[in-house]
């Protein structure tokens, strides 16, 4: 069994925040797997089942806010016994270009308040997928007020080919068996 959580925050406001990115992977994801989303108030997620080559998929939207995700992946992590090596967490950069991706095993927060919520309830041993979201118009304002920001024209138009993409190697990576 996998788990996939994708982080963002609740509520039509922010529907196409940058910050909402995992939301819109994992909301693809549950798609092309034909899972339905559900939510689960005691787990604190909106959850979403699926099956991928014979192993049992959850995806995961906390519906705390960003900045308290550890809480919901707590206790799905109890609910369903799964181990850190069993989650993936996808969520926004601030430090990596537009489109870009970057996988980790493990690590620090790198500032992110959703990760280190994370960190802080389970630990920093489990997966993540760090999904760009530019910093290339930034100027001066400050890091908590841009990814509260929708991605502007060019990045909407690019945005679902490169959220497909990022789907099918999450897709791709959940299948592959470990190396023994």
């Amino acid at each position: 069994m996998k788990l996939v959580i994708g982080l963002g925050n609740i509520g039509s406001r922010y529907v196409g925040n940058r910050h909402n990115v995992g939301f819109m992977i994992v909301d693809q994801l549950a798609t092309q797997l034909d899972a339905t989303w559900k939510e689960e108030s005691k787990l604190k997620a909106f959850l979403a089942t699926a099956e991928l080559d014979g192993e049992k998929i959850i995806l995961a939207k906390p519906t705390t806010m960003m900045n308290l995700s550890g809480e919901a992946v707590q206790r799905i992590m109890q609910y369903y016994r799964l181990g850190h090596e069993d989650i993936l967490v996808i969520f926004d950069d601030l430090d990596t270009e537009f489109g870009k991706a970057r996988q980790r095993s493990s690590g620090s927060s790198g500032g992110h308040n959703g990760v280190q919520s994370i960190i802080d309830h389970i630990g920093g041993e489990f997966k993540r997928l760090r999904i760009g979201i530019s910093m290339n118009d930034r100027s001066a304002e400050p890091s908590e007020s841009y990814v509260l920001r929708n991605f502007n024209a060019d990045e909407a138009k690019q945005l679902p080919a490169l959220i497909d993409s990022f789907c099918t190697d999450i897709r791709m990576s959940l299948s592959t068996p470990p190396l023994q």
